[in-house]
């Protein structure tokens, strides 16, 4: 499947992790653990977890966190694969 179907099929999704003041290492393992289950998983990045930090580099630390592709960032919202 290319990202672009990925990229359609995740717009209806509802967002099932979600990245808070606690930091990536608190949702890593669930995001793992989501994809074992699922083909797209959509994750929101809360403004605790942001702070100085850009959506688009919270993504991709998370992606390496959890061996995941990131599909894409859109706002303060990723989707893995």
């Amino acid at each position: 499947m290319d990202e672009q179907e990925l990229r359609k099929e995740a717009h209806d999704l509802d967002v099932t992790v979600w990245v808070g003041k606690s930091g990536l290492s608190a949702v890593t393992d669930e995001l793992k653990n989501q994809l074992r289950n699922e083909k797209l998983v959509k994750v929101k990045f809360l403004r605790a977890a942001r702070g100085g930090t850009s959506t688009d580099e919270l993504a991709e630390e998370l992606a390496d966190e959890a061996s995941a592709e990131l599909v894409e960032t859109r706002g303060n919202t990723a989707v893995y694969h």
